[in-house]
């Protein structure tokens, strides 16, 4: 069965890119444009969450705060993709249960590599 990954960011086209190249991979993608839009479609089976930083209603940092907050998501890896390369933000990600960081714009095989090497 086909692990499914969330993709959140408040950019369309971005959405889209993540999503294309998951699906790619064989993986099932679910989209959310914000942290509030993604904490009302996890619902059920979500293997691995990509999210951005900056978007407007929940940023990145409160969106990790609340799914590691639940106990069923404690444990999904949760990777930030975002322009943000700054240490302090990367600490503050890091602090909020994120399992790691890719500086946009990305190279579709670097975001794979990273999927492949958190979702076994």
């Amino acid at each position: 069965m086909a692990k499914t990954i969330m993709t959140v960011d408040d950019s369309a086209s971005v959405r889209q890119m993540v999503s294309f190249t998951l699906k790619k991979e064989g993986f099932e993608v679910i989209e959310a444009s914000d942290g509030k839009d993604a904490l009302t479609k996890l619902k059920g089976s979500v293997d691995m969450i990509v999210t951005d930083l900056n978007m407007p209603n929940m940023d990145g940092i409160e969106l990790i705060k609340n799914v590691r907050a639940n106990a069923s998501y404690k444990f999904i890896p949760i990777i930030m993709l975002t322009t943000e390369s700054q240490a302090s933000k990367k600490q503050e990600g890091k602090s909020a249960g994120a399992t790691g960081w890719i500086v946009k714009p990305f190279k579709p095989e670097q975001l794979t590599a990273v999927v492949h090497k958190l979702i076994k």
